[in-house]
């Protein structure tokens, strides 16, 4: 009898673990919007059952994005929606988009698309609370309409609602004011040192010893690392930036971690200037394709300050309109147009709109205070004329049209010359 009740008490047990297994074995693991997952009961056909909180196409309530601690924007990239500046995302759609999610107390996640299409389908299958893009009304169909022409999904009323209970008529041409003022305050703030101390006696900065000590860490002559530092900070070690940047060489945080710089030593001259020379060592080493070193070291300043994929972008639009990849003269006109739609929503285009004339500005007046200092070195005559930017407007640089005729001569390689 003993043995019985023991042998049906393992059967029971048997069998409940059989059962909990062919159960695990109908669930399906599904990842919600914010990164969390459950577990789904499946047919026998190995279907997933849809689940109203969480399958495709599902329909995020108010209180769903604020448990969940995040609002998903769809945008496309432009001056007037989203683009990235310095690391931070700027455009006035998506300050406002930020501005509502701090209202809601949630984080804002923002994903570009290619056009209207894709964003209209992603907020139609649930992957995404709020279109923030000025939508025509045709568009606007099936969808509620908010403020700024921004659409949510037709099951968000609650959303829809918080959205126009909070929106003012001003706040887009506040918004608007509120960016052009970050960007005409040139975004650092800065005490401005003398330009060069000492020609007679071959001073650049009172930094010079780090810059000669890290030179060859970065792959270039000192002196242009003097130039570099002159553009960012004035040689101002407590320069620090809107967007985060830091010291004399203005280090963002996260490169700073990337570089494994400690953030307590972001303001401390050697160690900025010996990461900042790390990371040129770097980009230099990611243009490697350049093969003129010359050359190559103003892809890697273009670069350092207007993010390496921009880049990328203006070097596959240089290749795609019959001109040279390799040299900056030409790469930079493309940088400059990526502030124009028919070049940033070129399909070879991957990171959209960039405002490529300061990254311009960057390079050519590095490279010519560099001249400068060079000249000054070696005469010891004081430095008298200043550098100063120049006015790019990409409604005037205009590149030539894919397949015409000068994009074909620009193409054909002279035996001549060498590239």
């Amino acid at each position: 009898m003993r043995w019985r009740k023991s042998s049906l008490l393992y059967l029971a047990i048997i069998l409940t673990f059989l059962s909990a297994v062919s159960c695990k074995e109908r669930q399906k693991t599904v990842e919600t919007p914010w990164g969390t997952t459950v577990e789904v009961e499946q047919d026998d056909d190995n279907s997933a059952d849809t689940i109203p909180a969480n399958g495709k196409g599902a329909r995020y309530s108010l209180e769903d994005i604020k448990q969940g601690g995040e609002m998903i924007m769809l945008t496309l990239s432009g001056p007037d929606t989203y683009y990235d500046y310095h690391g931070k995302g700027m455009g006035t759609h998506y300050l406002l988009c930020e501005k509502l999610a701090e209202q809601l107390g949630v984080t804002l996640r923002v994903d570009v698309c290619r056009d209207t299409v894709e964003m209209l389908q992603r907020l139609r299958n649930g992957e995404a609370d709020i279109i923030a893009y000025p939508l025509d009304k045709k568009s606007q169909t099936g969808f509620l309409a908010c403020a700024a022409g921004w659409v949510v999904s037709s099951e968000s009323k609650d959303l829809a609602a918080a959205i126009t209970g909070w929106y003012k008529p001003n706040m887009l041409a506040d918004m608007k004011k509120q960016e052009e003022q970050i960007i005409a305050m040139g975004a650092v703030t800065r005490h401005v040192y003398p330009i060069m101390l000492s020609a007679s006696k071959g001073q650049v900065s009172s930094y010079d010893i780090f810059f000669r000590k890290y030179a060859a860490t970065a792959g270039v002559d000192w002196v242009m690392l003097a130039a570099q530092c002159y553009q960012e900070s004035c040689f101002d070690p407590r320069a620090h930036s809107w967007a985060g940047a830091c010291g004399l060489m203005q280090i963002m945080p996260a490169t700073a971690d990337h570089l494994q710089l400690p953030r307590s030593q972001m303001y401390e001259p050697e160690p900025n200037i010996a990461a900042a020379a790390r990371y040129m060592r770097e980009l230099q080493g990611v243009f490697r394709d350049v093969g003129n070193p010359a050359e190559r070291l103003k892809f890697a300043l273009a670069a350092y300050n207007g993010g390496y994929y921009h880049i990328r972008d203006a070097m596959a639009l240089a290749k795609k309109y019959g001109g040279t990849n390799q040299r900056w003269d030409n790469v930079r006109r493309y940088v400059i147009l990526l502030s124009d739609a028919k070049f940033y929503r070129d399909p070879v285009v991957k990171n959209g709109y960039m405002r490529g004339s300061e990254t311009a500005n960057y390079v050519d007046m590095i490279m010519e205070r560099y001249a400068q200092y060079r000249e000054a070195l070696r005469t010891g005559k004081k430095i008298i004329s200043t550098v100063k930017a120049k006015s790019y407007d990409a409604e005037n640089f205009k590149a030539p049209e894919s397949g015409s005729a000068a994009a074909h001569r620009a193409s054909k390689k002279n035996k001549w010359r060498k590239e």
